[in-house]
């Protein structure tokens, strides 16, 4: 039990470094340990409520993109990057679920801390559907968000509102997608 508890936190602490990292977090990741562990926060890393700021990033295509132009249903922005070991063991149930709720809401995938290259490499390798943008350091999204850690997923109101924030790969993110679709 106290070898669980010490992992969680460990595997917490790295992937909310990772967040507030410039550097590639490759060895964070990798340090992360195959033993399954619940990293998630549902602590909000903007308040519920709040207009969600908008952006403008490339999308995989190397095409302008912006939050705005995804206004009228649900949006959920997901914070991730190939390193990310919970963002990896996360993308089967993600997939699942824009099938599921494809036409009510739309996913956007927004890179951190990865290459161009690797970026890209990844999103063919698990051929992930939905929209994505590539997050430059310059960007700001990440502090426009208050990213805290990875994953992060944040639910937006077809008004452009935030209505849902969850650091960390968490059951809690598709019951509240459940309830909200309903």
């Amino acid at each position: 039990m106290k070898k669980t508890i010490l992992s969680i936190l460990l595997a917490t602490a790295l992937c909310a470094c990772a967040g507030n990292s410039n550097r590639q977090p490759a060895e964070t990741a990798a340090a992360t340990t195959e033993e399954k562990t619940d990293t998630a926060s549902a602590e909000p890393s903007q308040e519920d409520g709040q207009s969600a700021p908008d952006f403008t990033l490339n999308d995989i295509n190397g095409n302008p993109l912006s939050l705005s132009s995804l206004r009228g249903k649900y949006v959920v922005l997901d914070f991730w990057g190939s390193w990310c070991v919970w963002c990896i063991k996360g993308i089967p149930e993600m997939k699942k679920y824009y099938e599921k709720y494809q036409g009510k809401l739309e996913i956007l995938g927004i890179d951190c801390n990865d290459s161009e290259e690797k970026w890209k490499a990844a999103v063919k390798k698990y051929e992930l559907p939905w929209l994505h943008v590539y997050n430059t350091e310059t960007s700001g999204v990440l502090e426009k968000y208050e990213i805290q850690g990875f994953p992060t997923k944040i639910v937006i109101s077809p008004e452009g509102n935030i209505v849902k924030t969850v650091i960390g790969e968490d059951p809690a993110f598709y019951t509240f997608l459940d309830q909200l679709f309903k």
